[in-house]
């Protein structure tokens, strides 16, 4: 993945995770972005952060 990923791509790469990954798919970006964060890379841990804010949109305010 880029080291800085466009709004659009951001989406486009959120929506293909949910689609592939459904309701574990904003697991599994906090888990990535975890990772990130632990390794000192803020800009992945940015990045994967914004793909879970993404999901979550996606899922709709019904579920947590």
């Amino acid at each position: 993945m880029q080291a800085s990923m466009q709004e659009a791509e951001i989406h486009t790469y959120a929506r293909q995770l949910f689609e592939a990954r459904g309701a574990k798919a904003a697991a599994e970006a906090a888990q990535k972005a975890h990772a990130f964060e632990e390794k000192g890379d803020k800009e992945q841990s940015r990045t994967w952060r914004h793909i879970e804010a993404a999901i979550k949109l996606m899922r709709g305010p019904n579920q947590s």
